[in-house]
């Protein structure tokens, strides 16, 4: 693979599908996918946009939340991630790659579905680093359900505890800790705007966080605090093989966009970093789509 930034067909750039079928336990490794996904490991040079920031991101093992994290560490933040106990292994790769940066690394395992956890994290990640200046909610929980008789209750609990619940619980906790010219970054989905079938309860909750971040933004701006939302599409990330989608989509991820690919992690980085960094000071409020042509609307 040619260097990321050399000019290119951006369609040829990464792998196409047609994928194996690679079924994995919720909540999926990043490092058993095939191909596996690009977070930004090698590919992602950074500039000093970040330089002495302190960064808390939820979910930050794999997927989004990983190629922010490395982005940011070579941004030169120091961050801090949550994740599930059972993502260890992806986990210490990340603290692994944040480290070799020279920056303060964060590990905190553990599950946001959980009040009292999602108001710890944030105090753990200020005793940590002395503060904290960018917040990236990002945790997500998709589990594809064929029919909405198949939505359980326990579904539909889980999956907004998850992406809503917790957003709001962490964001309370952090908004007391962020200073003039923090950064808070929500992560929804072109589902909030196309929804699927079969993610009746994901896409709710994709949609209740881009309200949410722009009610937000407009009380934090008051505190000279930035709140924006990043929208994705179809990215090749461990939650859609552990679930999110039947194995027959995955096989074909990405395929029916405008680059008939999924993006990679490390193409979304670039996002987080601008929205975070002080460039973006007259941006908040808005909603970043990177979908793959598929627009936001």
């Amino acid at each position: 693979m040619s260097d990321r930034l050399t000019m290119q067909d951006p369609r040829k750039q990464y792998p196409q599908p047609p994928f194996p079928r690679q079924p994995q336990p919720v909540p999926g490794l990043a490092s058993k996918m095939d191909p596996v996904p690009d977070h930004g490991e090698t590919s992602y040079k950074g500039s000093g946009r970040l330089a002495g920031r302190k960064a808390l991101i939820t979910g930050g093992d794999s997927g989004i939340g990983r190629a922010a994290a490395i982005a940011f560490a070579r941004e030169g933040a120091d961050v801090a991630i949550s994740y599930l106990g059972s993502e260890e292994a992806d986990a210490k790769e990340v603290i692994g790659l944040i480290e070799a940066e020279g920056r303060k690394a964060l590990a905190l395992p553990g599950d946001i579905t959980n009040e009292a956890w999602c108001r710890d994290l944030v105090t753990k990640t200020v005793e940590s680093f002395g503060g904290l200046d960018i917040l990236v909610i990002n945790a997500g929980r998709q589990q594809n359900r064929e029919d909405i008789s198949k939505v359980t209750s326990e579904d539909f609990d889980k999956t907004l505890k998850t992406n809503l619940y917790a957003m709001h619980w962490i964001a309370q906790a952090a908004v007391p800790h962020l200073p003039v010219g923090g950064s808070v970054i929500t992560t929804a989905s072109v589902q909030a705007y196309e929804p699927s079938d079969i993610l009746l309860d994901y896409a709710t909750t994709k949609a209740g966080i881009v309200a949410y971040t722009k009610a937000l933004s407009k009380q934090l701006i008051e505190k000279g605090i930035r709140a924006n939302v990043v929208a994705p599409g179809p990215f090749w990330t461990a939650l859609q093989a552990s679930g999110g989608q039947p194995q027959e989509k995955v096989m074909q991820f990405g395929g029916q966009s405008a680059f008939r690919r999924p993006g990679q992690p490390v193409e979304i980085a670039p996002i987080y970093v601008l929205l975070a960094s002080q460039e973006a000071s007259y941006i908040t409020g808005e909603v970043y789509g990177v979908t793959g042509g598929a627009g936001i609307a």
